[in-house]
């Protein structure tokens, strides 16, 4: 591995940053197998239960890698399958929690929604700039987007170009939570630990739940929702929760 992407752990939560600085995190394919085989690891390990993903103070990530994009033919992309690994990271089982400051565009933005919930620096800027440069958002900005923000507010912003402040984006619903400039990475941290603490088992079918859910019918998701309630009840992190309760004790879950 180079050093595309840095790791740190800090107890059950892993920390994982983009570093191509002088290219303001442009995601290009050697930084983006990188990301995606040290998450996938991450995925598996069962001391991690929650991941952190973020760039810097500066930026976040600035898009894709224009000079690569220039070069590659239609049977290139499709052959290399580039923007599957945002399906990818969007796919894993372990909770991750998107650090966002200074800009987050183009598939930087579509890495950022690929996470479960984003946590923005007053500085952060989204946006989907593809129209720009004469193509589009591929790797989900034009659907999950519209699914955080609303028709209206997608168009305005992959039509025009404009970007949102992260004011503008927690009232949109596109963030979870906007802090200081200097808290952007602590308060994820701080987050993930909050996560980390909860018992494995239901926090991962808890955020099953809501992303099938909100992909499907109310119907359909409140079925799903029960099914995986009874499937929480039968692993023995419920006994244990349930237990300490009341016991008046903190649980000791073990991801089984």
């Amino acid at each position: 591995m180079s050093e595309l992407v840095l790791v740190e752990r800090d107890g059950p939560v892993a920390v994982v940053l983009l570093n191509r600085p002088d290219q303001l995190n442009a995601l290009s394919d050697d930084l983006m197998d990188e990301l995606v085989t040290t998450l996938t690891e991450l995925d598996r390990q069962d001391g991690v239960r929650c991941i952190v993903l973020g760039g810097s103070e500066r930026v976040f990530a600035a898009g894709a890698d224009i000079a690569e994009l220039a070069k590659s033919s239609t049977i290139d992309l499709y052959y290399q399958r580039r923007v599957e690994r945002w399906d990818e990271i969007a796919g894993l089982w372990t909770p991750l929690v998107a650090a966002v400051s200074g800009y987050c565009l183009g598939g930087g933005c579509e890495l950022a929604m690929a996470c479960d919930l984003i946590v923005a620096s007053k500085t952060a800027q989204f946006g989907q700039p593809e129209t720009g440069v004469g193509v589009i958002p591929g790797a989900g900005g034009a659907q999950r987007l519209t699914r955080a923000v609303g028709k209206a507010l997608a168009m305005d912003v992959i039509l025009s170009g404009r970007f949102l402040s992260a004011d503008e984006a927690l009232r949109a619903g596109l963030v979870a939570r906007v802090v200081a400039r200097e808290a952007w990475l602590d308060e994820a941290k701080r987050v993930a630990r909050a996560i980390a603490e909860k018992a494995p088992v239901a926090t991962r079918l808890a955020k099953e739940a809501v992303d099938r859910g909100f992909e499907s019918t109310l119907t359909l998701g409140l079925e799903l929702e029960r099914r995986l309630l009874y499937l929480a009840f039968a692993s023995e992190d419920a006994k244990e929760g349930l237990n300490a309760f009341l016991e008046k004790r903190k649980p000791e879950f073990k991801g089984r």
